[in-house]
């Protein structure tokens, strides 16, 4: 019968401390003589031992850093692991791509694969923010940056967008624009930048209602971030009674899916306000062109290897979250409602 490991998040919790400070004091960290304590103690009743070997052998990891992205397919990706290879390729490191499909097996294998290989490091825009555990990296050390999605529960560097803020501009707009039957189809339940641009949006109603909470979700839908989610998202709202005049869409690929479905229905922005979280290269070149967040795809990138490179450098430095705003691009496709 296999014993289960103990790390130092069972250490952390029995402690009640966390998992950064259990690091510290095996790290000789600076720690308060009773939190030392609390947790040696904890330790000791858990039969926990610091891997002194992994610790032993940071130095020789390799020169390899995995990113792990739920999608290579979406151009937001492509941009961001350019801004990772640019960044690490000054410091001679190279850059392992890991597509994880948004399938948390998936990435669990992925990120075995990055510890077994004892890689320098790992950069993954999680599949899940509650089902993605990092913490058989971080329990031995290996330096981690969240990138775009944050895991909940992670004490890891991350660097995102401002997801809320973005989302909240975009339906603003549209309802200055004069759009007042505004749908958004972000993506799946619980991915981090789902919950946030939706967040956003429901601000952004419950201001222009006076502040009620904006609870109707008649016109919300959620879906998988691809072209084909989009595409089924928006001929649900097609078929309502009362379809909506506005769309907010969160992210660039879905978007296409919703331009396919209301060409299908014989209808088209602006008459039909379609606004896009995440531009692309083409938004400027269609007609209507297409009204979008911007997003600082490769900043987030290469900010996410910088951050990785002091993780690699100073391992007892305090966890950072690094957040960059985005911003509106205003175009032909939320010029107002037909008839306005």
């Amino acid at each position: 019968m296999r014993t289960q490991l103990v790390t130092i998040h069972d250490v952390a919790r029995a402690a009640g401390v966390s998992p950064a400070t259990v690091s510290r004091v095996f790290n000789g960290g600076k720690v308060t003589p009773a939190r030392a304590l609390s947790v040696q103690e904890a330790a000791a009743a858990l039969g926990f031992a610091p891997n002194r070997v992994a610790r032993s052998l940071r130095k020789q990891r390799s020169s390899v850093i995995a990113l792990i992205i739920p999608d290579i397919e979406n151009p937001f990706f492509t941009s961001l692991a350019r801004g990772v290879e640019d960044a690490a390729q000054r410091t001679s490191l190279s850059v392992v791509l890991c597509n994880s499909d948004e399938d948390t097996e998936k990435e669990r294998r992925y990120l075995e694969v990055a510890l077994g290989e004892q890689m320098a490091g790992v950069i993954v825009a999680a599949a899940s923010q509650d089902e993605t555990d990092l913490g058989p990296l971080t329990d031995r050390g290996v330096p981690v940056v969240a990138v775009d999605r944050r895991p909940r529960d992670a004490e890891v560097d991350a660097v995102r967008v401002d997801n809320h803020h973005g989302g909240e501009v975009a339906t603003r707009h549209l309802l200055q624009a004069g759009y007042r039957r505004i749908a958004c189809i972000t993506g799946p339940e619980g991915a981090s930048t789902s919950e946030e641009r939706l967040a956003g949006h429901r601000a952004a109603l419950s201001a222009a209602q006076g502040g009620a909470a904006a609870a109707d979700n008649t016109y919300i839908r959620h879906a998988d971030f691809r072209v084909e989610g989009g595409r089924v998202a928006m001929r649900e709202l097609l078929a309502l009674p009362e379809p909506p005049d506005a769309v907010f869409v969160a992210n660039n690929l879905m978007t296409i899916g919703v331009l396919d479905a209301l060409g299908e229905a014989g209808r088209t922005p602006p008459g039909v306000g379609v606004l896009s979280f995440g531009d692309v290269p083409w938004a400027s070149l269609v007609r209507p062109s297409l009204t979008a967040v911007e997003l600082p795809s490769y900043e987030l990138g290469r900010t996410a290897a910088d951050l990785l490179l002091q993780r690699r450098d100073c391992s007892l430095s305090p966890v950072q979250t690094v957040v960059l705003r985005t911003k509106l691009q205003v175009r032909e496709s939320t010029a107002g409602p037909a008839g306005s």
